[in-house]
């Protein structure tokens, strides 16, 4: 166990498709070694708007943040993290956008993944307004894209209660970009069919993250690989408190 009385608190900020319950097994490792710990809700609908509903949350936070994305919560935590007492950010197979870069912007200097001839679009009432645009994986593509590292009778569940996305997130830029003043840390999942890795691996290098990258590793590495996603969290909170 770990005196957690002058520790950062650790943010977990989940990306799209998924829900908080993502982090579960990340928050019980982090918990264990008495760091503490959240996992709001990321509302998903849009760049501009997710990224101040996390910022709200980090404000009511009384002492240091070390705040944490996986994929399009790296985009959030890029934005949100320019509050002044994050100390630390930390992307897990995430989008690591420069300020006024979009995340389309971003994913189409290389290659694009799987997941975007999978997607599945709906429309979704907006108060005052046209109907938007929200999208999914096609649950038969989920597994393989998603979660390839993952047991099937788990992927079986979360392919149907995946949480859409907006399809404005990706053309939203960021506003700004805390990883220029704070310091960083990323965690590539070599084998991710969602993201490229070299999107990952080209924002962590830009942003001069202390990255490590495990091999194998599907888009879910915070549901396949809790231990280790857990243990760059750590060195992030220790180098900060």
């Amino acid at each position: 166990m770990t005196d957690n009385t002058s520790l950062p608190t650790a943010v977990l900020v989940h990306g799209a498709f998924a829900d908080a319950a993502s982090w579960r097994g990340v928050v019980a490792e982090l918990q264990g070694h008495g760091i503490p710990v959240i996992a709001p809700p990321n509302p998903l609908r849009g760049l501009v708007a997710d990224a101040a509903y996390i910022s709200s949350v980090v404000a009511r936070i009384d002492g240091p943040v070390v705040l944490v994305g996986h994929s399009y919560g790296g985009a959030l935590i890029t934005v949100a993290g320019a509050a002044e007492n994050v100390v630390g950010l930390v992307y897990i197979a995430a989008y690591v956008p420069e300020q006024g870069e979009s995340l389309g912007e971003l994913q189409d200097r290389f290659p694009l993944s799987s997941l975007v001839s999978n997607l599945t679009e709906a429309t979704y009432p907006v108060r005052d307004g046209e109907p938007a645009v929200e999208v999914t994986i096609r649950a038969e593509a989920f597994p393989e894209i998603f979660a390839a590292d993952v047991p099937a009778e788990v992927t079986k569940v979360l392919a149907v209660s995946q949480r859409p996305l907006a399809a404005s997130a990706f053309t939203e830029p960021a506003a700004v970009a805390a990883w220029k003043t704070t310091p960083s840390w990323a965690l590539v999942a070599a084998a991710d069919q969602a993201i490229n890795p070299d999107v990952e691996r080209f924002g962590a290098q830009r942003a001069g993250a202390t990255t490590v990258e495990l091999a194998g590793a599907s888009h879910a590495v915070a549901v396949s690989r809790p231990r280790e996603v857990a243990e760059l969290i750590r060195d992030a909170v220790r180098a900060t408190s």
